[in-house]
C-alpha cells in the first residue's frame, strides 16, 4: 500500500513514469518484461513464474509464459527497440517445437491452451521473423512448421479462439511453409456466425460480449487486417470503426476500463483495442482521443499495485488476488496484458503518437448498447454499465464466480465488483449492485440467468428466477446522477433479502462515515461516498453497512458497501431502490438532497409492453 514508509515504486512497476509518449509506454513494456527473463528455462522454451496452477498442464503454462511476452516485445521490435535479446527466444522457439529436446511444449490437440498460445508465435514469425527464424538451422525450422501446421489443423473452441487459427496460418504463410488454407476459410465463416451487429459479436454461441469483444474480436481482426489484408479482413476494420464510439464509453474520464465479465486479470489488454485502431492507421475517433483514451488507461495502471514484489504481473486485477481468477489462468497467464503495446510497431512520428492527447470528450446523456444489454453513464471519474441479458447459465455454467462477473445490476470501472468468498455467510455476503435472497438465512442465490431481458427506450428490464419456483422482474434506469431498480417478486413462501449498492474502498487511518438508517444505508470515505436508499412502495427496509470480507472486491483490497434488508412474505412484493456512488462526496451529499421519485411498476410494464425490444445476445443459448 503507498505510505510514507515503502516507495511509490513498490508493486507499482511504472511509477514516475509520465505515459505520454511513445518513449514513455516503451519504458513501461520493458519493466514489465525484463522482470521475466530471470525465470525463462536454460532452453528458452518455457517460462514458469509461480507454483500455482491452471486447468491444463506444465508444458501448456510454461508456453504460456513464453508466447504472451511476444504480444509486446514484437511490436516493440518492429518500432526499433534495441533492448531485446532475440538469442533465447530464437533457442526457445527450436527447443519447445523440438519433441527430442527435454522442454518440448507438448503435441497441440484440439481445443489445447496451446493453441492459444501458437497466435502470438504467427504473429511473431508474419513480423519478426529475422529474430526467430532466419536463424533457426533447416532442421529447427522444419519442426516449427511441422508444429504449428499441426495446431492449425486442430478443433479450436468455438469462441474468440477461432482467430487463432488465422493467426497461426499467417505465420505459416510468413515463413513459406504450406498448410490448408481451406480450414481458415472454414473460420472465417464461423467467425462472421458470432457477429451481431454494429461492430458487436457474441463470445460464442452464448450470452456474453465482454472484454474479449475488443481485445481480441477486434485486437485479431485488425492485426489480420494490416498483416494478411485478404478480402474478407477489410470486413473486420468496418467494424472495428463501428463499435469504437460503445467502446469509449466502457472508459472512465480518468482511464480505468469498465471492470465486468471474465479474465479481467489481463488488465490493461483492453487498451490494445486503441492501440490497434492505430496500428491499423484507422482514425476511428480523432487521433487526440484514440491516445488519450489508450495513455490515460495506462496512467491509471500505474497508480495501482498490480505488481508483485519482483516485478511480475501476478494473477489479479488491481491488486494480486487468486479468489477472483479463471480455471484457465496460470502464473503466465496476465501477459496477454501486453497486447496494449501494439503501437509500438508505429514510428514516434505515426498521427497516433505524433497526436496532441486530447482531454477526455465529454459524454452527456447515456450509451444504450442493445447488443450487450448494457445502459452506460458516465459520471466524472467512472464508467457505470446497468446490465441485463449477459449471463452464464443455466446451461452455459463453466465461468468461475461466472453470475458475479456477469449478471450483476450495475459494473463500475472506478469501483469493479466483488466475488463472493463463502456462499453459506448470507449475513456476510457482499452483493454489491445484486440483490440476495435466502430462505434459510446462511446459503443465498442471486440472478444467475435471465428468461427474458429487453430494453425499452432508456429502460432495462429482465425476468429471472433465484429459485425455481420465485419469479423476479427487474427494470433498472438512469435518473441523473443514480440509478434506479425495481424488482417485482413473485415466491411462494417467505424470503429474507439483501440488497447492495457499491462497495467503496476502505482506508485505514481514514475517516469513513457510516449511516445505517431506516429505509438508508449511507457509506462516505475522504474521496468516495456510496449510497442505497429505499423507494420501495410497501416497504421500509433497513439499512446495513457491511465491512466486506477482504480481498474479495477486484480493484480495492478492503471495502464496504451499503445494503438495504427486509424479510418479504409469501406472495407478491416490489421492492425498488435509488443508487448512487461518486467520487465527490460532497456532489454526491449534494444529489441525495432530491432524490428520484418513485418509480411505478405498471408504467415500466407497459413501457416494457409497448417498446420493449430483446437484447441481442439473447439469441443466443
Amino acid at each position: 500500500m503507498r505510505d510514507d514508509i515503502y516507495p511509490d515504486s513498490l508493486f507499482r512497476p511504472w511509477a514516475g513514469n509520465p505515459l505520454e509518449t511513445r518513449a514513455d509506454v516503451e519504458m513501461a513494456l520493458k519493466a514489465l518484461a525484463l522482470p521475466v527473463e530471470k525465470y525463462r528455462s536454460k532452453g528458452g522454451a518455457r517460462i514458469r513464474i509461480e507454483a500455482t496452477a491452471a486447468h491444463f498442464g506444465q508444458a501448456a503454462a510454461d508456453l504460456e509464459g513464453y508466447s504472451r511476452l511476444l504480444w509486446g516485445l514484437v511490436p516493440a521490435q518492429v518500432g526499433g527497440a534495441d533492448w531485446i535479446d532475440w538469442a533465447p527466444i530464437a533457442r526457445g522457439l527450436a527447443a519447445g517445437t523440438d519433441p527430442g529436446h527435454p522442454e518440448y511444449w507438448g503435441t497441440p490437440g484440439d481445443r489445447d491452451q496451446r493453441l492459444v498460445e501458437l497466435a502470438a508465435i504467427g504473429f511473431a514469425l508474419r513480423l519478426v521473423a529475422d529474430k526467430i527464424w532466419e536463424p533457426l538451422d533447416a532442421n529447427a525450422r522444419a519442426n516449427v512448421a511441422v508444429y504449428l501446421r499441426r495446431g492449425h489443423e486442430c478443433v479450436f473452441g468455438g469462441n474468440n479462439w477461432k482467430f487463432f487459427r488465422l493467426l497461426i496460418g499467417m505465420g505459416l504463410n510468413a515463413v513459406g511453409a504450406d498448410h490448408d488454407r481451406s480450414l481458415d476459410e472454414e473460420y472465417v465463416a464461423e467467425i462472421e456466425a458470432l457477429y451481431l451487429g454494429d461492430g458487436w459479436y457474441s463470445d460464442g454461441d452464448t450470452r456474453r460480449a465482454d472484454h474479449y469483444i475488443p481485445f481480441a474480436f477486434h485486437f485479431y481482426g485488425l492485426i489480420l487486417a494490416v498483416l494478411d489484408g485478404s478480402g474478407h479482413t477489410q470486413a473486420y476494420r468496418q467494424r472495428a470503426r463501428l463499435i469504437a464510439d460503445d467502446m469509449s464509453r466502457w472508459f472512465a474520464d480518468d482511464g480505468p476500463a469498465l471492470v465486468f465479465g471474465r479474465s479481467m486479470t489481463y488488465r490493461f489488454a483492453i487498451a490494445g483495442f486503441f492501440g490497434a485502431l492505430a496500428f491499423a492507421d484507422d482514425e476511428a475517433l480523432p487521433w487526440g482521443d484514440l491516445k488519450g483514451f489508450y495513455l490515460r488507461n495506462l496512467r491509471w495502471w500505474a497508480k495501482q499495485p498490480m505488481a508483485a514484489r519482483d516485478g511480475i504481473l501476478p494473477v489479479g486485477y488491481g491488486y494480486p488476488n487468486l479468489l477472483m481468477c479463471e480455471p484457465y489462468n496460470s502464473p503466465q497467464s496476465p501477459y496477454w496484458a501486453l497486447k496494449a503495446f501494439l503501437p509500438l510497431a508505429l514510428p514516434a512520428e505515426h498521427p497516433f503518437w505524433a497526436a496532441r492527447e486530447r482531454n477526455c470528450p465529454e459524454r452527456q446523456g447515456v450509451s444504450v448498447q442493445i447488443h450487450a444489454g448494457m445502459i452506460i453513464a458516465n459520471p466524472p471519474g467512472d464508467a457505470i454499465a446497468l446490465s441485463s441479458g449477459q449471463q452464464v447459465g443455466p446451461r452455459d455454467t463453466w465461468a468461475r464466480f461466472g453470475s458475479q462477473k456477469y449478471s450483476k445490476f450495475a459494473y463500475s470501472a472506478r469501483y469493479g465488483f466483488s466475488i463472493e468468498s463463502d456462499q453459506t455467510r448470507f449475513a456476510d455476503a457482499v452483493l454489491d449492485n445484486m440483490i440476495g435472497f435466502s430462505d434459510d438465512g446462511l446459503h443465498f442465490r442471486i440472478r444467475e440467468d435471465n428468461e427474458e431481458a429487453m430494453v425499452a427506450d432508456r429502460v432495462l428490464f429482465s425476468r429471472w428466477r433465484p429459485y425455481r419456483d420465485v419469479k423476479v422482474e427487474t427494470w433498472l434506469y438512469w435518473h441523473g446522477d443514480f440509478h434506479v431498480r425495481v424488482h417485482r417478486i413473485d415466491t411462494p413462501r417467505d424470503l429474507r433479502t439483501t440488497e447492495g449498492g457499491f462497495a467503496i474502498p476502505r482506508i485505514d487511518g481514514s475517516a469513513n462515515a457510516f449511516e445505517a438508517l431506516e429505509g438508508s444505508a449511507i457509506l462516505e470515505t475522504p474521496s468516495d461516498l456510496s449510497a442505497l436508499i429505499d423507494l420501495s412502495p410497501s416497504f421500509r427496509r433497513t439499512g446495513k453497512v457491511l465491512l466486506a470480507q477482504p480481498n474479495t472486491n477486484l480493484v480495492a483490497p478492503k471495502t464496504c458497501v451499503p445494503q438495504l434488508t427486509v424479510k418479504i412474505r409469501a406472495g407478491l412484493s416490489v421492492l425498488s431502490c435509488a443508487v448512487i456512488a461518486l467520487g465527490n462526496p460532497a456532489a454526491a451529499r449534494a444529489a441525495l438532497q432530491t432524490l428520484p421519485p418513485k418509480p411505478d411498476p405498471r408504467a415500466l410494464h407497459a413501457l416494457v409492453a409497448t417498446k420493449g425490444k430483446p437484447v441481442t445476445l439473447m439469441r443466443r443459448k
